[in-house]
């Protein structure tokens, strides 16, 4: 079987000398193939991660079995059952009520799960799903209920813009946010910040990310 060539991929090499070991990838592998993925399977990666529970469902059943798979979609109610066997981490956890959701499957299950808080930060990106800045203490104070769950950090969207000072702005405030969770809830427990993507992870990890979530500059 023909794998996808890396080599032909000089972004792949860009974002590995930009990373330099302060922070993870995470590539984003919704609508690429098997064949595209084990490329960077057998170049070492490890974690990717689906915006579709279905999609990861059919993926995780063909695919090597020490894939570390993250869903960062929005999760309905209804998938939570499928997400909760398949992934290691959900980032999109928005709601309460879905953490609550997330810990009874788990609790069925027998299994903890790592979970992302996700936040809406970007005010002029009004469909985006998320929680508010405002929200963010007492919604990491109600999760300490919750005992299979493993509320590790957040995960936020840049805005859809290409003014790079408003995108730097969103993403200092998250980094604000971040270093605030950890100094209350300690840094061994808050440890990631997921955000970057493929046009602004330059600026995400300037901005203190430690997680960025790539998948169109690595496959086009």
């Amino acid at each position: 079987m023909a794998l996808y060539n890396l080599t032909m991929n000089t972004n792949y090499f860009a974002v590995k000398a930009a990373l330099q070991n302060n922070a993870s990838l995470c590539i984003v592998s919704k609508y690429r193939t098997t064949e595209q993925i084990l490329s960077y399977y057998e170049a070492g990666e490890r974690l990717f991660a689906e915006n579709r529970v279905s999609e990861l469902k059919e993926k995780a059943a063909v695919l090597p079995k020490d894939i570390e798979w993250h869903l960062i979609g929005h999760l309905q109610k209804n998938k939570v059952r499928d997400a909760v066997r398949y992934a290691k981490c959900i980032q999109s956890v928005d709601s309460y009520a879905l953490a609550e959701c997330i810990e009874k499957e788990c609790i069925r299950q027998n299994k903890t799960m790592r979970i992302l808080a996700e936040f809406h930060l970007a005010e002029e990106d009004a469909n985006k799903t998320g929680m508010r800045y405002e929200d963010a203490f007492a919604f990491f104070d109600a999760c300490k209920k919750l005992p299979h769950l493993r509320l590790c950090g957040i995960m936020v969207m840049g805005p859809h813009t290409e003014d790079t000072k408003r995108i730097q702005a969103v993403f200092t405030n998250a980094h604000e946010l971040f270093v605030s969770l950890q100094e209350r809830y300690g840094s061994t427990q808050v440890t990631t910040l997921s955000m970057g993507m493929s046009s602004d992870y330059p600026i995400a990890l300037a901005c203190g990310s430690t997680m960025v979530r790539l998948g169109t500059c690595l496959f086009e």
